[in-house]
């Protein structure tokens, strides 16, 4: 990479996390000791698109703790719009090629429904019908295992629309504050779903992992603190700010988190600490544990 390239990419970086990130005041002190480190020459070798994205996401990660908070590198050039259309292009991308996020939909042993959202839960603008119908096969299953083991991702809107099948309409689930425009938005399960409900008297069981990151935690952590999952696994990753993506060049999309969540119960999110799981186990064994607690529960064993 030139030179000058990656400076403006650098001083760009640092006037989004002093003007943007949600919190102000540590967004600032970020931005200066970032602005510390790239004079340092820290970045001035990157041979690479790749390798430049790696530096920096490094040293943003050290010095806020916040892992939404990086510069992300696309092997695909990202499309040059402004920043919402290219961040909704991504999007739109990756669902077209993983078949809208439904990484596995299976009926186990005992009549337990399996549904795994790999790599994100994306918006229901585009893969709604999509979910509607995995909900429909699912519909007469005994119980559900929800795998979001590699869920990285989701916006606060389809988490209600997915949570709108597993509890009842009017559900308080998210409030989400906005730095940009100085705003809190509330976020509620909906009157009305395509296709039916899988209610709310079925046992539910969530998978996580330690990469089950942003929004697929947020499913986990909803799901988890209006009582309707039982959680097996692993703690997640601990990402709870919303973010914007902006890009700076034709392979690199700045991170920039705008955003934080407020949970309704809780009176705080996930952020640093994950989502817990009411049942410890590896990632490995999660599946074979929670499918056990459903097919015991079926039967009328005491869990």
């Amino acid at each position: 990479m030139e030179h000058t390239e990656i400076e403006r990419i650098v001083a760009r970086i640092r006037e989004l996390v002093a003007t943007r990130y949600v919190f102000p005041d540590l967004g600032e002190r970020i931005a200066t000791d970032f602005g510390e480190a790239a004079s340092t020459g820290r970045y001035a070798g990157a041979a690479s698109p790749a390798a430049l994205a790696e530096l920096v996401s490094e040293d943003l990660r050290r010095l806020s703790g916040d892992g939404h908070l990086r510069l992300i590198h696309h092997s695909e050039p990202i499309p040059d719009l402004t920043d919402e259309a290219a961040s909704a292009a991504i999007f739109e991308r990756r669902s077209r090629t993983t078949m809208s996020g439904i990484g596995r939909l299976e009926r186990l042993d005992g009549n337990i429904g399996l549904l795994q959202i790999e790599p994100a839960l994306f918006g229901a603008h585009l893969v709604g019908d999509d979910i509607a119908a995995a909900m429909q096969i699912l519909r007469n299953t005994q119980g559900l295992i929800i795998d979001l083991r590699a869920c990285i991702g989701s916006d606060p809107a389809a988490v209600a629309y997915f949570c709108s099948y597993l509890l009842p309409p009017g559900t308080h689930l998210n409030d989400v504050y906005d730095r940009t425009e100085d705003r809190t938005t509330q976020y509620w399960t909906l009157p009305h779903v395509p296709g039916p409900r899988y209610g709310t008297d079925r046992p539910v069981y969530v998978l996580t992992s330690r990469r089950t990151f942003s929004g697929g935690e947020e499913l986990a952590y909803d799901l988890r603190h209006t009582g309707r999952a039982v959680i097996v696994g692993e703690t997640t990753g601990g990402g709870a700010h919303p973010r914007i993506g902006v890009r700076l060049h034709p392979h690199l999309e700045a991170s920039i988190p705008t955003c934080r969540s407020i949970n309704p119960v809780t009176g705080t999110d996930w952020e640093g600490t994950g989502v817990q799981p009411h049942i410890p186990t590896t990632a490995q064994d999660a599946l074979a544990t929670a499918h056990a607690a459903l097919t015991r529960a079926s039967e009328g064993t005491a869990l």
